[in-house]
């Protein structure tokens, strides 16, 4: 949920406020990874194609090149502002997410509303030993997902997050 203050189950006010943990450092290395990966593919192909068009192959390696630092200094700075404004917390009360440094969104799950708790781990998430927790809610803005965890800590917070979710009272609104 986006906004200022939400209604809790047993009439405490859950306030929007910024959330205290950050994410596990090996995140940078993952969101390093996947914009290298992101990049290489139109690299590739431009190379690709300025080897085999030969009225075209300035262009194409120009815009290979081109693409590649441009990549490449993106990967290099772009995890470490996204380490610096993404931050999480978990409270017996709701699920405090923020994300984002221009489009800031922050969003709170109240337990009440908490449906399923899931945990993820894609190939380069493993990889990095890192785990997504996406808390599922009515809400119509979608899932509250934490992503950038130790693959450790994720599994724990699951467990909290169901634990504290069957001791609360669903919401009455």
């Amino acid at each position: 949920m986006s906004g200022g203050t939400n209604g809790a189950a047993n009439g405490a006010t859950v306030r929007l406020r910024p959330p205290n943990n950050t994410l596990d450092r090996r995140v940078v290395g993952w969101w390093r990874t996947q914009w290298l990966l992101l990049t290489a593919v139109p690299v590739a192909v431009l190379a690709v194609l300025g080897a085999l068009v030969a009225p075209a192959r300035p262009w194409l390696l120009l815009s290979a090149g081109v693409l590649a630092v441009l990549g490449a200094a993106c990967a290099v700075f772009l995890p470490l502002w996204w380490f610096r404004v993404h931050r999480w917390e978990v409270t017996d009360d709701a699920v405090y997410v923020r994300t984002g440094f221009f489009w800031q969104e922050w969003r709170i799950a109240p337990m009440s509303r908490i449906q399923t708790v899931d945990t993820v781990r894609g190939p380069l998430e493993q990889a990095f030993r890192l785990a997504t927790v996406i808390v599922t809610t009515a809400s119509s803005k979608g899932a509250v997902k934490i992503e950038g965890l130790d693959h450790e800590l994720a599994a724990e917070l699951a467990e909290q997050l169901t634990r504290i979710t069957r001791a609360t009272p669903g919401d009455a609104t």
